[in-house]
């Protein structure tokens, strides 16, 4: 028998939404305070997904302030299909509330936002026989609007408030048979987290709770997988149904503690007496009928492209005069936008960490300033390789606190920069993290990938917690990346390798 393995997409990716058009699935995770917003993939099996792009890919699209928090930003969109149109509908909680943008393809271009005067996070669409369309917002309210304008045409209407538990929210409409459902999260988005969903004939509701709420919860046991909510339902071609969400993979001793962020799983779905059904999400379950595998990414960019590859994000905005492709042709070239990483305005092009074991590196030719490799959560918690002076440097910053742990002189010219992140790193042995992460340059020497810390030992080997959502609070995951805090600095490859590869 086929099998998948769980998460289906790795690393800081929560909120899937998901819908079907034909035989393809096309999936959006929420970006919070990251730009481009609004990671785009494909599918066409539900268990290989590609990223085709980003929905928000300009600024006229997506405005994040400078000083915008951590965690702010893009809140949970959702994804339909409607009369030969893309639609996205999410919130900017940093600065405009609900908008939704519509595209003919889902590479797009997609269009400018259209604002909708709707409180609430976690915007949803869903269509009615005569083409009304309905938008169920955190709460729960549900709303009659106008996608063209986003005028309100009547509502919002509270139709259900889950079961009781903290933070209803992320609702999702489906017209089922004769049948209105309106599934949410509820118990809010860490251990309490479960899946909830009533029905009625009217999306204007009443809507009557399924007998066995929550359908979904990991809640209060031990299995590997937690924090399962906020999901979407999706109708495969063969009449199988599946649900996509989020949930995390905690590590280490208690509490344990998550550090990629939420991820996307997949876990199979049946129907029984008019109502879903679903097990425990598993590690490992028996594979849909269609089965397309795609190819994986790359484990390292040469940054020969004309453009970036889309999974390549930066905190809040990545300026023009920033970054350039053409500047010094197969480079990565950055300029400084700001003197810190400790504060935003910084210039950071990363991604995300997508395996508990990983090791990564990116060849380094130094300007006249200051750059370097930075293992990000947010401003407060990051970990950075950085040279300057002629010399390597090992920084922690963790809350209030920044430290250069080492350091030792480089000779000039290029530099490789090196990070090694999984439990085969050794901590010290008075705690039991989730991970350690060694830190480590190597000097000249080939262009090569072998990312191993030759030579002798790193620079330093740091406590993983420090950078997890545990310490630092927020809904993201960890973000490896290139940076410059002064001056410019060109990057000749940047590679990303799972441990095992």
């Amino acid at each position: 028998m086929r099998t998948y393995d769980n998460p289906v997409i790795g690393g800081f990716h929560p909120d899937p939404s998901v819908c079907r058009v034909g035989d393809d699935y096309y999936l959006v995770c929420s970006s919070f305070e990251y730009f481009p917003g609004v990671p785009l993939f494909h599918s066409r099996d539900l268990v290989h997904w590609r990223q085709i792009g980003n929905v928000l890919d300009r600024p006229g699209q997506l405005a994040l302030p400078d000083d915008a928090v951590a965690s702010g930003g893009i809140y949970a969109p959702t994804i339909r299909h409607h009369g030969g149109r893309f639609y996205m509908i999410t919130t900017n909680v940093s600065g405009g509330g609900n908008f939704l943008v519509t595209a003919d393809n889902p590479e797009g271009p997609w269009s400018d936002p259209v604002w909708i005067d709707l409180p609430g996070i976690d915007p949803d669409l869903a269509w009615d026989d005569d083409g009304s369309c309905w938008c169920a917002v955190s709460g729960v309210r549900v709303a009659r609007i106008d996608p063209a304008t986003g005028k309100v045409l009547e509502g919002p209407l509270p139709v259900w408030s889950g079961t009781g538990l903290q933070h209803p929210e992320a609702p999702h409409l489906y017209r089922i048979g004769e049948w209105w459902y309106l599934m949410l999260a509820e118990g809010g988005t860490a251990h309490g987290h479960g899946v909830s969903i009533a029905r009625a004939r009217s999306p204007r509701g009443p809507f009557e709770p399924a007998p066995d709420n929550p359908i979904l919860s990991h809640r209060s046991t031990n299995l590997p997988i937690q924090c399962t909510g906020h999901a979407d339902l999706v109708q495969a071609p063969d009449g199988t149904w599946w649900m996509l969400l989020l949930a995390t993979r905690p590590r280490g001793f208690h509490p344990a503690f998550h550090v990629l962020g939420r991820e996307t799983f997949l876990t199979p779905v049946e129907w029984m007496d008019g109502w879903p059904r679903v097990g425990p999400v598993r590690e490992r379950h028996p594979a849909p009928a269609a089965w397309h595998p795609v190819e994986p990414l790359p484990e390292r960019d040469d940054f020969d492209a004309e453009h970036l590859a889309p999974y390549w994000i930066s905190p809040r905005s990545r300026p023009d005069g920033s970054w350039s492709l053409s500047e010094r042709p197969g480079r990565l070239t950055l300029h400084a936008t700001g003197d810190s990483l400790d504060r935003p305005g910084h210039t950071f092009v990363g991604r995300r960490q997508q395996h508990p074991d990983c090791r990564i590196a990116a060849r380094l030719e130094p300007g006249t300033g200051r750059s370097g490799l930075s293992v990000r959560l947010d401003e407060a918690h990051h970990y950075d390789i950085e040279i300057a002076g002629g010399e390597a440097s090992v920084i922690a910053r963790i809350g209030p606190v920044r430290q250069r742990l080492a350091r030792q002189p480089v000779p000039p010219g290029p530099v490789t920069l090196v990070v090694e992140i999984g439990t085969t790193s050794p901590v010290p042995p008075t705690v039991t993290a989730p991970d350690g992460e060694a830190l480590g340059v190597r000097p000249g020497g080939p262009d090569t990938v072998a990312l191993s810390v030759e030579g002798g030992a790193p620079l330093a080997v740091l406590d993983g917690r420090y950078l997890s959502t545990q310490v630092a609070g927020g809904f993201t995951g960890r973000v490896i990346g290139m940076y410059v805090t002064e001056g410019s600095a060109s990057f000749d490859w940047f590679a990303y390798v799972p441990s095992g590869s």
